[in-house]
């Protein structure tokens, strides 16, 4: 029994279910948090679930400032919904508080508990096994930034302080390799040289948010397609999920980490390069979904940087998984050897695409903007 099963009968007994609770199990392939689905039956109607889940620890610090910002975000979006006639159960996440009226319950060891009603009728993917699937994950995000265009961004916290800070992230690189505590610099020569030729473009979008061309948006910051419901009967995104690292970023952050995950056809552990390369046709079926989602949130300057959003949560990632690799892959779990040295070679690979392919990619952009403006 795990940690998070041995209080579960408390913590049950902490929320109102409104009917008998009939039965609680591990749900979803989450690694992050412990969740449960929660059954209970009402006396003449059918079972009715709820979504149960033990904040980690370990991932996340502080708790309270987390849901302070999951219960903003929801509540905004449960009122724009219904302000637009839709369905605000099934297209917002909608945070039930415990019994004694706190933002989520503590349990006996100090858990952090939290819950939602279950949005039936979807299902949620692992790939894009489909071009439209994928379609139907950017019109979702981009659906995201539009009904939060004017929330207040900056009254969000920091759920991972300088989360996409590249800058940073470069600078943690650069001191993984200095101290190189396993001797392993030396095996990844050719990967550090491709990072540190790219330093100046870690720097584009954070001088871009500096300077005041791009603003700073309420962001999702774990935009693949598996945190989007989809409706079960129309295909379509009904409700974005896994709100953890909602706070304030740039919203060509979220498009660019939809690309990084969903835009090509290989593992991201993947060993043969040969098979890792940017579906510039993906690129472009997300680019006009997304727009269409955002239906005119997005400012001209924001349109115009996407290609770069995607290059640099690409390299971003691989520069994390490349310090990862120096520091002895204490982050990011490994099942062999030199695992996360794989994982930054693909991403190297990508970001190479995306500059073999940069005309085209602002190209695709472009085109696409003028669509949605004339449409």
């Amino acid at each position: 029994m795990g940690k998070a099963e041995i209080c579960l009968e408390e913590v049950l007994g902490a929320f109102d279910f409104g009917d008998p609770v009939v039965g609680a199990i591990r749900y979803g392939q989450g690694h992050i948090n412990d969740t449960f689905v929660v059954h209970t039956q009402p006396e003449d109607a059918c079972c009715r679930r709820f979504i149960l889940q033990r904040m980690s620890a370990a991932a996340f610090k502080r708790p309270g400032e987390l849901m302070e910002n999951i219960i903003g975000v929801t509540e905004y979006l449960g009122r724009e919904i219904e302000s637009r006639g839709g369905d605000r159960e099934r297209e917002a996440l909608r945070v039930i508080r415990p019994r004694n009226g706190a933002p989520y319950y503590t349990d006996r060891d100090g858990g952090a508990w939290r819950l939602y009603p279950f949005v039936e009728g979807t299902v949620c993917y692992q790939t894009a096994r489909t071009p439209e699937l994928f379609a139907a994950s950017g019109r979702a995000f981009g659906q995201f930034q539009r009904r939060l265009q004017n929330y207040p961004a900056h009254t969000l916290h920091e759920s991972i302080p300088r989360f996409h800070d590249t800058e940073d992230r470069l600078a943690k690189l650069k001191a993984a390799a200095a101290a190189d505590k396993l001797g392993r610099a030396e095996r990844c020569g050719a990967e550090l040289r491709f990072m540190l030729d790219r330093e100046a473009d870690c720097s584009v979008a954070l001088q871009a948010l500096r300077s005041g061309v791009l603003p700073l948006r309420v962001t999702h910051n774990d935009t693949k397609l598996n945190n989007v419901l989809m409706d079960r009967n129309t295909g379509e995104g009904i409700c974005i999920i896994d709100l953890d690292t909602v706070m304030p970023g740039l919203a060509i952050n979220d498009f660019g980490d939809s690309i990084r995950f969903g835009a090509n056809h290989s593992a991201e552990d993947e060993r043969d390069l040969s098979k890792v390369n940017l579906d510039v046709s993906l690129f472009a079926i997300y680019t006009q979904a997304f727009l269409e989602g955002a239906g005119g949130a997005l400012t001209a300057e924001e349109i115009a940087y996407l290609p770069w959003g995607a290059k640099l949560m690409t390299l971003e990632c691989g520069i994390r998984f490349l310090t990862d690799y120096l520091e002895g892959d204490v982050y990011f779990h490994i099942q062999r050897e030199e695992q996360n040295l794989d994982r930054c070679r693909t991403q190297c690979k990508l970001v190479s695409d995306m500059e073999a392919h940069w005309d085209e990619l602002a190209a695709i952009v472009k085109q696409h903007q003028q669509a949605c403006a004339a449409s």
